[in-house]
């Protein structure tokens, strides 16, 4: 099987900080049928767990820096230590150094001028998230700031992002990125988009921008795919998590979930007008 790949400046990982960390294996193992491995050898501070979904990588899990329990995204770069003094250059602020990750890959932490953390990951054996889109698996990470035309402005000088205003909702893209989808692993991605009329272009769709609500914090949001929202959300308050909203949109049915430990994430069920 093909890996999947990720060109510079597609987002290509997630990752969770949990305080007890195999608390948080029974939470997102029951809700997503995650199994774990253990990531770095035995002895070695903390932990890193790979999660999986039927074999194939999802996402990480690790213990927190800070004691909060919050979700990651990292973007794909081809040079951890230049791309990191180029964001600098353009605003962002380092606040973790490239640093090899053993033979995974090469990665930094840093935050955009508004202060939003966010990851750069240069892949060695560990492209990123091998399944996405489908229940139980990554569906994009949203920028929730409360400036998005500066973010949309720092974000497209870093990465070479556009942003499209598509009435309902501001759709990041990276030009490009469905070409390289279309030659690798999802050949029929063009074909299969036709068949629900999305929006032209979304084949390079990467994130989508919203505005932070009062009292939110910037972030990058996670969200994740679920086969039956009512059904994810009745398991989640089962194992202890808050459902702090719910909604419908033109294409989605979705939850706000806060995990058992704090962290915050959309599960997201995909019901198509022609659903």
């Amino acid at each position: 099987m093909n890996q999947r790949t990720y060109p510079q400046g597609v987002p290509c990982w997630i990752d969770t900080e949990q305080p007890d960390v195999e608390a948080a294996t029974k939470f997102y193992g029951a809700i997503f049928g995650w199994t774990f491995e253990d990531a770095i050898p035995p002895g070695t501070p903390g932990r890193y767990l790979t999660a999986k979904l039927n074999g194939q990588d999802v996402g990480g899990m690790s213990s927190t820096r800070n004691g909060a329990a919050v979700w990651n995204t990292y973007i794909a770069v081809d040079d951890a230590d230049a791309s990191a003094q180029r964001l600098a250059s353009a605003g962002a602020t380092i606040q973790s150094t490239p640093a090899d990750v053993g033979e995974g890959g090469r990665g930094a932490i840093l935050a955009d001028p508004e202060g939003t953390e966010f990851r750069i990951w240069q892949a060695n054996r560990r492209q990123g998230s091998q399944v996405a889109n489908l229940p139980g698996a990554w569906n994009f990470s949203d920028l929730h700031t409360s400036n998005p035309s500066a973010a949309m402005a720092f974000y497209r000088d870093a990465f070479g992002w556009q942003v499209d205003d598509l009435g309902y909702g501001l759709l990041i893209r990276k030009p490009g990125y469905g070409d390289h989808l279309e030659a690798t692993t999802d050949p029929g991605i063009r074909a299969r988009q036709a068949a629900v009329a999305t929006p032209s272009g979304f084949e390079d769709a990467i994130a989508w921008i919203s505005d932070a609500t009062p009292n939110e914090p910037p972030h990058w949001h996670v969200t994740f795919t679920v086969a039956d929202r009512d059904q994810t959300v009745a398991d989640a308050e089962r194992l202890g998590a808050h459902v702090l909203s719910q909604n419908e949109t033109y294409w989605t049915r979705e939850a706000l979930i806060r995990d058992p430990q704090g962290a915050e994430f959309t599960a997201s069920q995909f019901t198509p007008p022609s659903g």
